[in-house]
């Protein structure tokens, strides 16, 4: 490995490393709390090393809203040529449980944590369902409302996808926030997850004849 490729990766792994560290400061304190400075000492740097990366705080919370929200979005599009719209609902709502677990940092910050109220990263891309989690969602809603998969109550897909959502986020907040408590006997995260999914798909359904 030449001198400039290795200075090249280095250079990328300290921006990962910032990223890291910034991700969890913001989602344990609250984007107001951390400074600059804070995300240097977390990773022993020099503030200076970090401004050669990002101009502020502000650029750097965006890149995360960015990055985050584009993995989540890429995860959902593994599902994309399942057929049938039920079974890909099935399919985004566990894969969602299992983003949110497997990343619970980014999780937090995403979804749990005090931060910008407009990231405008994560709006860059919205409504295009390649790289918008939420307009992926709508979609396979849309699908189900127009294949008379519902019952007639549950035609307004805005409605349907933000149940769907709340269900599955209530899951995983639950998991990030709770796990170590032993008072609540936990079951088993496989139940869990297919007994929220399975739970809400049922109540949404129309009756078959």
């Amino acid at each position: 490995m030449g001198v400039l490729e290795r200075r090249e990766r280095e250079k990328l792994e300290l921006r990962e490393q910032i990223l890291d560290a910034a991700r969890t400061l913001f989602a344990n304190e609250g984007y107001d709390a951390v400074t600059m400075r804070k995300i240097a000492d977390a990773i022993e740097y020099s503030p200076t090393a970090i401004y050669l990366h990002f101009q502020d705080k502000e650029e750097l919370i965006h890149e995360i809203c960015r990055a985050d929200f584009l993995a989540l979005a890429g995860e959902f599009q593994k599902i994309a040529q399942v057929k049938e719209p039920l079974e890909r609902l099935r399919q985004v709502g566990r894969a969602y449980i299992d983003f949110g677990l497997k990343h619970p940092n980014h999780y937090r910050l995403m979804f749990m944590a005090n931060r910008p109220a407009a990231c405008p990263d994560e709006h860059l891309h919205k409504g295009n369902p390649d790289q918008d989690a939420y307009a992926f969602l709508k979609m396979i809603v849309a699908a189900c409302v127009e294949e008379g998969l519902f019952r007639s109550e549950f035609n307004d897909v805005e409605l349907v996808s933000q149940l769907l959502w709340s269900g599955v986020h209530g899951l995983v907040s639950l998991q990030i926030a709770m796990q170590h408590e032993t008072w609540v006997e936990w079951r088993p995260l496989e139940e869990l997850a297919s007994g929220v999914i399975e739970s809400q798909l049922r109540g949404l359904l129309r009756e078959r004849k």
